[in-house]
């Protein structure tokens, strides 16, 4: 399995190639393609290369889903005995990006193709136990 974790909006996050993720609001508009160079770890197939904070050369592609908006956060501030309340909302700006790819010194590292291999690998086994329990 490969992952990376980045950084964006200030937060860290582990994301995974074919995978969608809630992040702060990015400045690109929908099914724009979005490269993040802040990557801090990325593991494929039991390497782990780790960054000093960063690692140069290693970057994660996504494409912007879509803009919305989170739950809505209420604040309530209140004084007893003086009649002071305030209520105040807040919902936060999110950005869906969908991950494409984890590049690492020019080399693309995917788990895509690979997971499907697997899950086509796993039905494949089933279907003959079938088959001979029918006979």
């Amino acid at each position: 399995m490969t992952y990376a974790i980045i950084e964006t909006g200030g937060k860290q996050l582990r994301v995974e190639p074919g995978r969608f993720y809630d992040i702060e609001l990015l400045a690109a508009e929908p099914d724009a393609t979005v490269t993040i160079e802040k990557v801090l770890l990325v593991q494929h197939e039991g390497n782990v290369t780790v960054g000093q904070p960063l690692i140069n050369g290693a970057t994660v592609e996504g494409t912007v889903v879509r803009h919305l908006r989170g739950r809505k956060v209420l604040v309530y501030k209140m004084k007893p005995k003086k009649k002071t309340r305030k209520k105040r909302g807040h919902r936060q700006e999110i950005t869906r990006l969908m991950i494409d790819s984890i590049n690492l010194n020019g080399s693309k590292l995917t788990a895509q193709a690979a997971a499907t291999t697997e899950t086509s690998a796993s039905q494949a086994p089933a279907e003959t136990t079938e088959e001979t329990a029918s006979e």
